[in-house]
């Protein structure tokens, strides 16, 4: 069962946290947006367009004894599906069989992600509780992208209690490489049809495509 908190941001904002920020003179700024509410714990659109079109990210979670594990899960983008305003879930593919995050979440269900826009320089938190469904085909089955070449094990759900942004500082741009691939491809084409313009122009033969 997730705790009660009397302000959201209060599920990363510890007591001992609040401590720090005050030494460390942070803690007032922090106290105004916790007077507006504290973080968000809705899906709005802006979350949901950067989810849809995610294609990785990282899911924590934590042992009964508090020990931390964090996984990568990722698929094609809008594999990633969003179910109502408070909850999003996923087909989990089969990997190593080492079921470190199912077992963790059998008995500590509190759990967070972590996705990175690199090409956009964006990145966003979401803490939670999560749960794995293992016995609905159903529910796997629409939660499969649709031609994508992975087995699906089982499904998991999670469940937002809050989720904040990040600013972009120090997150390095990167590019997925089919993205890469069809900028290029897009430019060749271009260069392509400036010479046969050109060599029009000129009254001369179009070069041969390379």
């Amino acid at each position: 069962m997730s705790d009660i908190h009397a302000i959201s941001s209060d599920v990363a904002f510890s007591p001992a946290v609040k401590a720090i920020q005050s030494r460390k003179g942070s803690r007032d700024g922090y106290a105004e947006m916790e007077a507006s509410g504290g973080f968000r714990t809705e899906i709005d659109q802006n979350l949901a367009a950067l989810l849809a079109g995610a294609n990785s990210f990282y899911l924590a979670t934590a042992s009964a004894d508090g020990q931390p594990y964090i996984q990568h899960r990722g698929g094609p983008a809008g594999f990633i599906k969003i179910l109502d305003k408070s909850t999003i879930a996923f087909a989990d593919y089969a990997g190593n069989r080492q079921f470190i995050t199912q077992g963790n979440l059998s008995e500590n269900p509190k759990a967070y992600i972590f996705v990175m826009d690199y090409a956009h320089r964006r990145r966003v938190k979401l803490w939670g509780e999560a749960r794995v469904v293992e016995d609905d085909p159903a529910m796997t089955r629409a939660l499969m992208p649709q031609g994508y070449r992975a087995r699906p094990e089982q499904v998991i759900v999670f469940k937002v209690e809050a989720w904040d942004t990040n600013c972009p500082q120090h997150i390095p741009q990167k590019f997925d490489a089919a993205d890469v691939a069809a900028a290029l491809g897009s430019r060749d084409a271009r260069i392509a049809e400036l010479e046969a313009e050109l060599a029009a122009l000129k009254g001369q033969p179009a070069p041969a495509a390379g």
